[in-house]
């Protein structure tokens, strides 16, 4: 799937989220590589080499593993208890999955928490490594 003729990535491009769209969408994003560190399975995106999302590519229910501040993490776990519960795999108080395919996320719900992720991680950033990768 082309993203829009705008050339711009939008949740609305977002809405059928695939493996291909997550991707497209994080590497509009300054400073990001996509990264297979922990074997050949696991896709992870980083900014400035650190991660701020992850997706298993062998998976048959989509989900990301997103960053995301300690209280706002389990404030999204109640409200969406089938939908995004603590991080397989990863720290479980910064770390929420997110099955994509399961829930009634709100299109901008979706973004939002990819760019929450990778603002969290840009931010605890040192400035010199900000400025070296024009985050700054």
């Amino acid at each position: 799937m082309e993203p829009p003729g705008d050339g711009k990535v939008t949740l609305a491009y977002l809405a059928s989220v695939d493996l291909n769209t997550f991707l497209t969408y994080c590497l509009t994003k300054k400073g990001v590589t996509e990264t297979l560190p922990f074997g050949p399975d696991t896709l992870v995106m980083k900014v400035a080499g650190k991660m701020f999302a992850l997706t298993g590519l062998d998976e048959t229910d989509f989900r990301l593993n997103l960053k995301c501040d300690p209280e706002r993490a389990l404030q999204l776990r109640d409200r969406y208890p089938d939908v995004i519960v603590p991080g397989c795999h990863m720290n479980k108080k910064h770390w929420n999955t997110i099955y994509v395919e399961r829930g009634d996320l709100a299109d901008d719900l979706v973004r939002e928490l990819i760019d929450h992720s990778y603002d969290l991680v840009v931010a605890s950033l040192p400035r010199k490594v900000r400025r070296e990768w024009d985050l700054a």
